[in-house]
């Protein structure tokens, strides 16, 4: 299989990294120049797409694909890759399968109750606004033009390098208090495990939760992560006197419990980190937080 990614971010890099070892053809777009040279030198046709740069390279890379995978946040003009390349990729002949990364923030706020993947998209704020118009604009798009199309709404993305151990290590770990406040999780493996058991098994107009089973306080984790490296945890602080940016407090704007299990009865997966405790403990034992020099460098 060909697979050509649109934005070769955290997640991407694993979910190509996970279908590469399991011999398929990878191709990706990225936006600087040095990142170019760094994917072609692993083995990955990079492709310069940036506002100011379009490879002519990338309508040939459409073509010949199987399978599209975009992770490029749209912008207030909308899914930047349906607006330049939808025409490619609607005459694209041997392509089967599209999948568009988006985000559980789409559900909007539900006062820590349950979402699964047929409650209603009622974003609160931009970013998810946009976020569901991108994902409407893609699933009208697959059924107009005979592409089966697949949404991954993919709930708080941790693993190597991305995770409360390295915030321990760095000092930025903080514990903020929100009383109700719950978060689900995924981990990046298991991000690349859905995908994976989605391109196998395609079904138009697909939608998937991609979290883990078990939604948390988020000073939950950061304990759980000081107590696996033997330290004290940050002290706990009030969300009304956190110092948080714009973006960093409309998180706490949106509180659910996200369903999960459309992921296990249809494309069968298991995840293998189904909780932060297992995710974290692995991640310890690999080398992450302080007091260890390992560190695992990630790719965006």
């Amino acid at each position: 299989m060909r697979l050509l990614v649109f934005g070769y971010g955290y997640s991407a890099h694993a979910i190509a990294e996970r279908l590469r070892t399991a011999g398929h053809e990878i191709a990706a777009t990225v936006q600087t120049a040095a990142k170019a040279g760094q994917l072609s030198r692993s083995g990955i046709r990079a492709r310069l797409f940036s506002d100011g740069d379009r490879d002519p390279a990338i309508a040939g890379e459409i073509a010949a694909s199987d399978a599209v995978l975009v992770s490029i946040p749209p912008d207030h003009g909308g899914d930047r890759v349906l607006a330049a390349f939808g025409e490619a990729i609607a005459a694209a002949p041997r392509l089967g399968w599209i999948g568009y990364l988006s985000t559980v923030g789409v559900y909007g706020d539900h006062a820590g109750g349950w979402v699964d993947e047929t409650t209603p998209v009622v974003p609160r704020e931009g970013r998810s606004r946009l976020r569901a118009e991108a994902e409407r604009a893609w699933l009208d798009f697959g059924a107009t033009r005979g592409k089966a199309t697949h949404l991954f709404r993919l709930a708080g993305i941790y693993g190597p390098g991305r995770n409360q151990l390295a915030q321990l290590a760095a000092g930025t770990a903080r514990r903020i208090v929100k009383p109700g406040q719950v978060f689900n999780r995924i981990h990046v493996a298991d991000i690349a495990a859905v995908v994976e058991a989605s391109l196998m098994s395609p079904r138009a107009g697909a939608v998937y939760n991609v979290s883990d089973d078990e939604p948390a306080p988020p000073q939950d984790v950061v304990s759980f992560a000081a107590k696996l490296c033997g330290i004290a945890p940050p002290p706990e602080i009030p969300f009304a006197e956190a110092d948080l940016t714009p973006m960093g407090r409309s998180f706490y704007d949106k509180n659910n419990r996200v369903r999960n299990a459309l992921i296990r009865s249809e494309l069968g997966v298991v995840l293998r980190y189904p909780n932060y405790r297992e995710g974290l403990t692995a991640l310890r034992a690999s080398g992450e937080g302080p007091n260890n020099r390992a560190r695992v460098e990630t790719s965006g």
